[in-house]
């Protein structure tokens, strides 16, 4: 097989899109390994860019964010070409497809709608996909989202048709009336079991109260936890370098000895 002639770097959005487009096809049609690929094959490694994605921008990685892009970009140009393989569409249909979708949805800057502000837009985009077949507001929200970004999605879409608190001291109340509840009934102490498929269903209650107030006071509830959770993730394996250090294994030490480098973790 004579070597492929490497296409040049493109100078223009356009020409940088055909060079992808370029390399696509001809990995399709000579990788042993893209040769192979369906729709179904590639989706797992799909959801795993996508999470790399999410990592690079909370660490605000500006390297990595913009080689997660291509590497996402790159998935979509695969499905396009599985999917002209086959003959069911191709990337001057998606590319089309999304144009009109995007035209269709802001007649304030395509047509003569006025809005006022942001949540006009939001409603005004709710209204418009339920004209266009939609049978509910929430028929858009994934089924197969996690539950925290779920229920952030399920609450946007509500209150995109005005489905919504009024004031965010509502949603407060709501908080506490709900975190109330589930101490009353399942912080006991007498050693009486716990009906644990309640306890679920109140504490679900619970944290989607918190996400809606998290929503009043612009605070992604997703970005926060996971902000979070890498906060643990570092002070813990400080930690564990320092029980390291001291030769000592966590499971031999005391929680006051485990709590003097946590401390010290909280200050790096």
């Amino acid at each position: 097989m004579s070597q492929n002639i490497i296409p040049s770097a493109g100078s223009t959005p356009a020409s940088a899109f055909e060079r992808l487009l370029t390399v696509m096809n001809t990995l399709r049609e000579q990788c042993p390994w893209d040769k192979k690929q369906t729709m179904e094959s590639l989706r797992h490694l799909t959801i795993e860019e996508t999470y790399e994605l999410s990592d690079a921008i909370l660490e605000a990685d500006t390297e990595e964010i913009k080689k997660e892009i291509g590497d996402i970009m790159l998935h979509l140009v695969f499905y396009t070409r599985i999917a002209s393989e086959k003959g069911q569409f191709d990337i001057v249909d998606v590319l089309n497809g999304i144009c009109e979708k995007l035209i269709i949805r802001h007649p304030h800057i395509y047509g003569d709608t006025v809005v006022q502000n942001e949540e006009d837009v939001k409603q005004n985009w709710e209204k418009i996909k339920l004209k266009e077949g939609n049978k509910s507001v929430l028929g858009g929200v994934p089924p197969s989202l996690p539950a925290l970004v779920k229920a952030s999605r399920i609450q946007e879409k509500a209150r995109g048709v005005g489905f919504d608190w009024e004031d965010k001291s509502q949603v407060w109340e709501k908080v506490e009336e709900e975190m109330q509840e589930f101490k009353e009934e399942f912080n006991t102490v007498s050693g009486v079991p716990v009906d644990i498929e309640k306890a679920e269903a109140e504490f679900g209650d619970l944290l989607f109260s918190l996400i809606n107030y998290a929503r009043f006071i612009k605070i992604n509830p997703e970005n926060a936890l996971e902000k979070t959770n890498k906060k643990f993730i570092k002070r813990f394996q400080y930690l564990e370098s320092k029980a390291a250090e001291n030769g000592k294994a966590l499971q031999d030490m005391t929680l006051a000895e485990m709590d003097i480098f946590w401390n010290e973790a909280k200050t790096i």
